[in-house]
């Protein structure tokens, strides 16, 4: 049975994000920790969607950096039909220290003071945070699917956080390889 917004309703209805789910007959757990792994995954796509507006227009890190909000937005998806599969109502949006530190890196970039190499230490550092809170989740007694999600999410993370770091490195020394 759905309502007029085509959200899941349970026997006391719809069960949104932080309210007591196993009361309302869902997966608590499961819906839990996809709650909190659906607000992070859209902190990060939000994340690094600002964070490429302040690399120049065209250039390869810009593209890595859309790209992987792309991949985000995309878990996002994913992340809220299985919040509905198990009961749950997906929250909307990321948290606020997340758009006050997107706020700040605007700021940065607008004053000149976000060079490339800042802006992509601040994209390692949000992928090293997700790596771990992927892992933190794995830990948790959840259901297969659940799991197969996450496993993907955090290896797609840990690729996304190699490469960044690559990039990273390249802004270091100026395009030159190590030798």
């Amino acid at each position: 049975m759905a309502n007029s917004n085509d959200l899941p309703v349970l026997a006391d209805g719809p069960v949104a994000a932080g309210a007591n789910p196993t009361a309302m007959g869902c997966d608590d757990e499961p819906v839990e920790v996809l709650s909190d792994l659906l607000e992070n995954a859209r902190n990060g796509e939000y994340g690094f969607r600002t964070c490429a507006k302040e690399l120049p227009a065209g250039s390869s890190q810009r593209q890595a950096l859309n790209q992987r909000a792309s991949q985000y937005h995309e878990v996002c998806d994913e992340l809220a039909e299985l919040i509905r599969r198990h009961g749950g109502l997906p929250a909307e949006g990321g948290t606020t220290g997340a758009a006050i530190h997107r706020g700040w890196v605007h700021v940065k970039g607008a004053i000149g003071a976000n060079s490339e190499l800042s802006i992509l230490e601040e994209c390692e550092r949000g992928e090293e945070a997700a790596v771990v809170r992927c892992l933190e989740a794995m830990e948790r007694n959840l259901p297969p699917d659940v799991r197969d999600l996450i496993a993907r999410q955090a290896a797609a993370a840990q690729e996304s956080h190699d490469r960044i770091r690559k990039l990273c490195d390249q802004a270091r020394t100026g395009g030159r390889s190590k030798a």
